[in-house]
């Protein structure tokens, strides 16, 4: 039960709403146009869980045989920097996690398309690769793209577009443009968290050599993108109620401009990197009631 603890932590069980964020969304404005399927549904939680959990694994045995995660790094401890985890552990973990994704992966795509459909198929099986690969490859081996300050890129692609045009597709086997705008916003938002997360660890990554985007724009300049990311998701946001206005529950979703209105305001006045570390959670859950929000204000 003790090695239980510190698999649960591994996990990082926190970082789990913000990964479902495009998947709400995704499925939520595909029933609003008349299509749900709760197979898919669940597969598509499970699967979009699993890669986080993959990634999560592979970040902590990345940074952690790197030396990367050390006494300087901002935050919870990690399982391969405290030694509660083994890195021969963590390295079976990460291809026994990769194994259930593809058996998910596939369940996923059997539930959506069935045996037809043969082309949509082979693309999210590609696809989803691709979802892997960038999962591990985030810190993992000497080309880590996380340590080239491409993680942005990465995060704007699957948190916010393939996520929730990949669902909304899986359900309509169609792209409808009604849900650009607000995944546009989602991916933003989660390139926000992440770049919170790098201003946070910006000293210790200076020093492990590690070159995220945030290390190389300097914290004051870092900060400034971090405005942009925000402000613009929320411009966004506001272009797209103003564009699909139905009722006034499409507007439920502008409650969350409060607490983000607010996470602005104290970046802006914090200068001390290691104090954002509390605003992460904040963002995130934020980022995960907007999408719920923006799809439910849909469907009631």
């Amino acid at each position: 039960m003790p090695k239980l603890k510190h698999w649960v932590s591994a996990a990082r069980v926190r970082t789990l709403p913000l990964s479902l964020s495009g998947i709400i969304l995704g499925s939520c404005f595909a029933a609003y146009n008349g299509f749900t399927n709760w197979a898919v549904l669940t597969l598509a939680i499970l699967t979009t869980v699993a890669l986080q959990v993959l990634s999560n694994f592979a970040n902590d045995y990345g940074d952690g045989i790197k030396g990367t995660d050390n006494d300087e790094r901002v935050g919870p401890q990690r399982a391969l920097q405290s030694g509660a985890i083994a890195p021969e552990e963590m390295f079976e973990a990460i291809k026994i996690n990769i194994l259930i994704i593809i058996a998910l992966v596939v369940a996923l795509l059997f539930s959506a398309f069935g045996l037809q459909n043969f082309l949509y198929t082979v693309l999210f099986l590609f696809l989803g690769g691709l979802s892997v690969y960038a999962a591990v490859k985030y810190t993992v081996g000497d080309s880590a793209y996380g340590y080239k300050g491409l993680g942005d890129v990465f995060v704007f692609l699957f948190f916010g577009l393939v996520s929730s045009l990949g669902t909304y597709f899986l359900f309509t086997l169609t792209i409808d443009h009604v849900i650009i705008l607000p995944a546009c916003a989602i991916g933003l938002l989660s390139v926000a968290v992440l770049n919170l997360n790098n201003m946070r660890d910006i000293n210790s990554d200076i020093n492990a050599n590690k070159r995220t985007l945030a290390v190389k724009l300097g914290y004051k300049n870092a900060k400034k993108y971090h405005y942009a990311l925000v402000g613009s998701a929320l411009l966004l946001a506001a272009i797209f109620a103003v564009l699909y206005y139905v009722s006034p529950f499409n507007l439920l979703f502008l409650i969350m401009y409060i607490p983000l209105i607010k996470h602005m305001i104290y970046v802006k006045k914090t200068e001390n990197p290691a104090a954002l570390d509390s605003e992460l959670k904040k963002v995130a859950i934020a980022t995960f009631l907007m999408a719920i929000l923006m799809g439910v204000g849909y469907i009631i």
